[in-house]
């Protein structure tokens, strides 16, 4: 009965009194590339949806989901250099219209074709792709592989020899508002190379490799992660709980929320996979930690002698035992030969740099673009894909609801809690604490009307807090009126807010502090989310109305297109214009909001469930898709967006009926 509403809320809290923090795990446990992280343990099942769905965050972090057009490689090549056993020539990819990547092409000289191929990224070694050292030599292993009978494209980091335009590690908010950066782009680089290696009809496109150290490690197992024609994968020196990767290039906004690179190593499972290691840098730990996470992982797929490991008593390298291991390892499981003797390096002599560069006292291609010509084009292209899913009829409709959903909520990140999984506690008279069970969140909440029986449940949030809530014409209105009603303090608002110094969490805490954790407004759709999913448990209620004022309009529209249990939305859109980047990096940043289709989505979505009320609409928000998603999906009476701000009585009015 609701006339009980606080006092089981209240009973609930002295059961659940545990779980509830006195201080915000999102505030005290801020996670970063240092942290010293785990694997948590699966059924086969569970693993099968994690792993898919780790594999479309990673795309959707790149800024590759949807797949962008694979337009013509168009490949520009030099002049081939013929050795007794191996030759190889100077290649330049466009991977995008009017941008290049530059690489070398190694063939096998004396061997029977078709020939596997190998995929082979560098690292942050000064020289790049032409590194030639005691700790690792690129062109030493793809020698090598030339010669034991695999065609091998050694290619460059965005930044790198021939790949000049764009700086290697760039970034900004618009950028991640889009998805679109150096991890992305190396990423696509990384999959158009595979493109490239299918398209040579001496390369037997059934059996494609990759490997490579360090940076070019993280490149090799997110590769190996999202693109299912890598049938075998050996990263080097970066496959650690205990460090992440340290340059832009390895981390992307999204990439690694509540996820590592074991994890993500581990979505390569059942195909072979070599992790090497040293024992002086972040894989000292391989043997005893690393390797049986992700071994558990392939026991569940019953592949368990499909992952192997190798450490070596060395610095950070690529070095020749490290190379030997993994030719060991291909040449087992690509080439049939188990023999170790048959893959002892031998020594080579790299061609000189002028014959390797493909760019050497050559201009760029003609239309090649600049960096940010390549930035807009790329943004263009997105919008292009949010365009395309324009409403027109309840068929259409459908289809921009499946893509957006998808969108929507890996941007987010968010979560619609299951029925009971949100705790509570008292704190005094009717202000409690709410979070999601095991979570360790903490919403401050208050309950005005609990135990009344009359009238849908309203959440009410408004983006100073519960104070600011409380005392406006709305929140008189709803405590005068007959629902029970639930106030919060959103994520650092009211109460809940809180200095933070990010920085001094660990190394590069504060620059990659999306790539590990949910932007401030993401947490307050969260936050949303869960406490209407609390509302709705505790008053036996299926639906609630949500009703925000100010900025906080913004979050309970995204929210509400995620939760089919928020019947009815009014919101304060607050004058903010959803077609200007800026607005979003100063007043709403989430990154990928935009890649996902912004509030366009949220009209789509909102669309199936809920009666809509918004005002203080800018002339650029997105009312005609709006229209165009109720009126198709036969609702258009349901959403109403009025010149003028509604009077607090006729909110109460409209959320009543």
């Amino acid at each position: 009965m609701r006339a009980a509403i606080l006092s089981s809320v209240l009973l609930f809290a002295s059961a659940a009194l545990a779980e509830i923090p006195d201080s915000d795990a999102r505030n005290t446990s801020i996670r970063h590339t240092d942290m010293v992280y785990s694997l948590p343990d699966y059924t086969a099942e569970e693993w099968k949806q994690r792993s898919a769905f780790l594999r479309k965050q990673v795309l959707f972090s790149a800024g590759l989901l949807p797949m962008p057009d694979k337009t013509p490689l168009d490949p520009l090549v030099g002049e081939v250099i013929e050795h007794e056993d191996y030759s190889v020539v100077s290649v330049l990819l466009q991977t995008y219209p009017g941008y290049y990547l530059g690489g070398n092409l190694y063939r096998p000289i004396g061997k029977s074709k078709p020939f596997p191929a190998v995929v082979s990224p560098h690292g942050h070694w000064r020289y790049g792709r032409f590194e030639n050292s005691e700790l690792n030599s690129v062109p030493g292993r793809a020698i090598s592989l030339a010669r034991q009978g695999y065609v091998v494209f050694a290619y460059d980091m965005v930044g790198w020899n021939d790949t000049m335009q764009t700086p290697h590690g760039f970034a900004g908010p618009r950028e991640e508002l889009w998805l679109f950066g150096s991890l992305g782009l190396q990423l696509w680089n990384s999959i158009r190379v595979v493109d490239y290696l299918e398209s040579l009809p001496d390369v037997d496109s059934s059996r494609i490799g990759v490997t490579g150290a360090s940076g070019g490690g993280t490149q090799a197992f997110l590769l190996a992660a999202v693109d299912d024609r890598i049938g075998y994968s050996a990263p080097v020196n970066m496959v650690s709980f205990q460090m992440q990767g340290g340059s832009r290039c390895e981390n992307a906004p999204l990439l690694r929320i509540d996820t590592n690179n074991v994890e993500i190593s581990a979505a390569f499972a059942p195909k072979p996979q070599l992790l090497v290691a040293a024992t002086g840098d972040w894989t000292v730990n391989v043997p005893t930690r690393e390797f049986p996470a992700v071994q558990r992982i392939y026991a569940l797929l019953d592949a368990k002698s499909n992952v192997e490991w190798r450490q070596f008593d060395s610095p950070h390298n690529y070095h020749q035992d490290s190379r030997e291991a993994v030719y060991q390892f291909f040449g087992k499981h690509i080439l049939g030969d188990a023999e170790s003797a048959h893959f002892a390096e031998r020594s080579s002599r790299p061609d000189q740099l002028s014959a390797l560069l493909y760019l050497w006292g050559r201009p760029l291609p003609e239309g090649a673009v600049s960096h940010e010509e390549l930035v807009r084009q790329r943004i263009a292209a997105a919008e292009a894909d949010t365009l395309a899913l324009a409403i027109e009829d309840a068929g259409s409709l459908a289809n921009a609801r499946s893509a957006f959903h998808e969108r929507l909520a890996l941007a987010l990140l968010a979560e619609v809690p299951a029925p009971g999984a949100v705790e509570a506690k008292a704190i005094s008279g009717a202000d409690l604490a709410i979070g999601r069970s095991g979570v360790g969140d903490r919403v401050p909440a208050r309950f005005l009307n609990a135990d009344s029986r009359k009238g849908r449940p309203v959440l009410f949030v408004h983006a100073g807090g519960v104070d600011a809530a409380a005392q406006s014409a709305v929140g008189e209105a709803l405590a005068r009126g007959a629902a029970p009603t639930l106030l919060i303090d959103a994520f650092q608002t009211g109460s809940a807010a809180t200095e933070r110094d990010i920085a001094a969490v660990g190394r590069n805490a504060e620059r990659y502090y999306h790539v590990f954790n949910r932007s401030d407004d993401a947490n307050r759709v969260q936050d949303i989310l869960t406490a209407a999913a609390f509302l709705r448990s505790h008053t036996g209620s299926d639906s609630i109305s949500l009703v925000a004022s100010g900025r906080a309009g913004l979050w309970a529209l995204l929210a509400g297109s995620l939760d089919s249990g928020i019947g009815a939305i009014v919101a304060d859109l607050d004058n903010f214009d959803a077609a200007n980047d800026a607005a979003y990096a100063e007043s709403l940043f989430i990154p990928g909001l935009r890649r996902a289709g912004d509030f366009r989505a949220a009209a789509a979505l909102t669309s199936e469930h809920a009666r809509l009320l918004l005002y203080n609409a800018h002339s650029a928000f997105p009312t005609p898709w709006l229209e165009a998603a109720f009126e198709a999906s036969g609702r258009l009476g349901e959403l109403s967006v009025p010149a003028e701000v509604p009077p607090a009585s006729d909110i109460l009015e409209w959320i009543a009926r």
